[in-house]
Formats: C-alpha cells, structure tokens, sequence
C-alpha cells in the first residue's frame, strides 16, 4: 500500500523526500538514521525551551526528519489541509483540530502531578492530534519524554512491546480519559534519567529500527469535506466525546 497525500508518488517518491526515493525500505532506513542522529540537537533544543509549545514539537520534527522531507517541521496544516488520515482504526484529528489537541496535551503535560498521574493521556493526545504525515510517533516521544523528565519520571521504553503499546494507544485515541494508556505505561514508570540518557532510552523503544516490517503506514480517507468522510470523522468526535 501507499500512502500518498500528495498524489506524485511517481514522480517524487514516498512522501516527496530529497532523494525521490519510491522504496520505502530504503526512505525508512534513511528516516530511522536522520531521528536517531538528530536525537541529542532535538533534545537540546527542548531543554532551552522554559515552557514547551506547539512550535517546539514542530522544530523537533524538523531536526528528526530534516534530512529526509523538504516539508519537515510543517503540519498537516501546510502539507494536506483538505484531507482526513487515518491508520488502521483510528482516525486523526482534521487539520483545524490538530494545533488545539497538541496544546492541550501540552498544558495538561506541564502541570507535573497531572503528568505523572496521566501520562498516557497525554501520550494520547498527541498520538490523537498527529500533526505530520510521517514521523509522528518519534516526535511526539521525544517530546513526552521531555514532559515525563520535568515531572520528574521516566518511562523505560525498552521494556514495553510494540503490539500491547500501539493496543493501549489505540484505545485511548478511540476512548480518550479512560486510563487505557495510564494504565499500560504505569508498570514502565521509573525515576527520571539524566537529561543527557533521553536519547540512549527512546531508541532502545521497540518498534522505531526504520524495519519495513514495523512501517504501518496512514491512509488518506479522504477529502474532509466529502460527505462520507465527514460523517465517518463526527461518528469520531461523538465517541470521544461521550467519554
């Protein structure tokens, strides 16, 4: 399957990267050597940051990722404003909905009792909001990594596994607040790192080796306006609404 929002995979590539490569285990290994290089600048770049803010989950992003997409650092506000993404299940928040998602796990993330009570809600948010077509999940890790460390834990992502993680985020997305994530990370919760191991630890996470295996990629469900497309994105609003 391709995932192509933009609709020039033949010309550009997966995802209109630098290279136009259409090979997508070649575009994820090139991915998985720019996050991991990238790793020690984006956190650097997060510590200088008193309050972490919508822009700085974006400049991260475009550290992680800039040597592989032009558009690195730029939301789906910029690069697909029309359409609905969405990967297995889940559907992403629109274009409109996603500034305001991220926020929100931002502020609720900085208030350091909230953060250690809750930190996989606020993993879902973020997961929820998904501002980039690719990357999404690296950096907002990076990010909530940071947010854990100021509220003074860890999570010890080398203990988790990929299929219980990705099943606990899913329920959270689909039924935010309801400790689906709270309670798979508690378990992992440990004494914060030092600042400078951040790097050392989200690597060591499963799932994040660039493997063509591990690649599940979006979907575009389609134009946001379709009337199909729309009612399938309210049934979503409606059910994480009613929680």
């Amino acid at each position: 399957m391709i995932f192509d929002p933009f609709g020039d995979f033949a010309t550009e590539g997966h995802l209109r990267n630098f290279e136009k490569e259409k090979d997508l285990a070649i575009v994820k290994r090139a991915e998985n050597a720019s996050f991991t290089t990238g790793l020690d600048e984006a956190f650097a770049s997060l510590a200088k940051a008193k309050t972490l803010s919508y822009d700085d989950v974006l400049k991260t992003h475009g550290i992680l990722f800039g040597a592989v997409y032009p558009w690195a650092g730029q939301d789906r506000t910029q690069t697909a404003p029309k359409l609905t993404i969405k990967k297995g299940p889940v559907i992403f928040a629109n274009a409109p909905e996603i500034r305001a998602a991220v926020e929100f796990a931002l502020r609720k993330g900085q208030d350091k009792d909230y953060m250690k009570a809750r930190s996989g809600e606020i993993m879902g948010y973020l997961a929820y909001g998904h501002p980039f077509l690719d990357g999404n999940g690296r950096t907002i890790m990076t990010a909530h990594s940071v947010l854990a460390q100021r509220a003074g834990f860890s999570i010890d992502w080398s203990a988790t596994t990929k299929n219980s993680y990705l099943d606990a985020l899913t329920k959270e997305i689909e039924n935010p607040s309801k400790g689906h994530l709270d309670g798979y990370l508690t378990p992992f919760m440990r004494d914060p790192i030092a600042y400078e191991q951040l790097a050392t630890a989200i690597v060591q996470a499963p799932g994040l080796d660039g493997s063509v295996q591990d690649a599940a990629l979006d979907e575009v469900l389609g134009n946001a306006d379709e009337p199909a497309v729309k009612a399938q994105y309210e049934a979503m609003l409606t059910k994480r609404k009613r929680t």
